[in-house]
């Protein structure tokens, strides 16, 4: 069982963190080699933190040869997979609390949940001044935001673990909190549903495109 403190120790040091995310977000096991240049370090010094992730209970590691090439001489490469959810300590974060706000405030004024959670987000938007920068309010509540080509994806659901119950409720609180918070920050663009394994079932577009 990971212990919580040991778990936040070991994330103090920017490179695991690096790592540790990086792992997180594949949907395949990461062999050392990929992790290094993913994270722009040595392939021993990738090795050496990787192995004190699982040390920490943050990920686990197993022997397993490269996919679609015959198994040679020797062992084969370690490679690396998250844990999964059994933190006490939420890694990566959560908003529960926000979700549990937005719920008794819509029950107690009798408005719709979708309402509040924009008009939340759109708060949120304007108390950063306005004009924010997205990217920015979206790492600090948790969203985990990458900016590609043509969108904004978010790699973490503040609200996975409801969400995982209540799929199309909490998408949809997502969707109308991310819409007024870009709204708040005067943002040219659009939040939509574009649901994907493992992510939040948000991402945000250019309005055009959107």
């Amino acid at each position: 069982m990971t212990e919580p403190w040991n778990a936040v120790a070991t994330l103090a040091d920017p490179s695991r963190r690096a790592l540790y995310d990086y792992v997180r977000r594949q949907d395949h096991a990461v062999g050392r080699e990929e992790a290094a240049d993913a994270t722009e370090m040595s392939r021993n010094l990738a090795a050496f933190h990787l192995d004190k992730l699982v040390e920490a209970g943050l990920l686990t590691a197993r022997y397993e040869p490269p996919a679609g090439r015959p198994r040679g001489r020797g062992r084969a490469p370690k490679v690396y997979e998250p844990t999964g959810d059994g933190l006490t300590v939420t890694i990566p974060q959560r908003q529960y609390e926000l979700l549990a706000d937005v719920l008794a405030e819509a029950l107690a004024a009798g408005e719709s949940p979708g309402q509040v959670a924009r008009e939340r987000g759109r708060r949120f938007g304007q108390a950063m001044g306005g004009a924010g920068d997205v990217l920015g309010a979206l790492a600090g509540l948790g969203f985990e935001p990458e900016a590609g080509a043509d969108a904004v994806r978010l790699h973490n659901c503040p609200f996975h673990a409801v969400a995982a119950r209540h799929t199309e409720l909490v998408c949809g609180l997502n969707l109308s909190f991310v819409t007024g918070l870009l709204d708040g920050l005067g943002q040219d663009a659009q939040a939509r549903l574009a649901p994907r394994p493992g992510a939040c079932c948000v991402e945000v577009t250019p309005a055009a495109q959107a």
